[in-house]
């Protein structure tokens, strides 16, 4: 669930999936990695859903 989330921000956002991957989680590979199969710890899910909601709010408020 959660790569189809970050799949729709991507395509939302036009930003390259290393960047996302920096920014929300400090790890380039993470789009990647998920993509391959890769499950990420609660924490991890937190994190990221935590930061599209930010993007999306800070670039509404822009």
């Amino acid at each position: 669930m959660l790569l189809r989330q970050i799949e729709r921000f991507l395509e939302r956002t036009g930003m390259p999936c290393t960047k996302f991957g920096r920014l929300a989680a400090h790890d380039p590979r993470l789009v990647g990695d998920l993509r391959n199969g890769r499950e990420p710890r609660s924490a991890m899910v937190t994190r990221v859903e935590h930061f599209m909601n930010n993007f999306a709010e800070s670039v509404h408020a822009a």
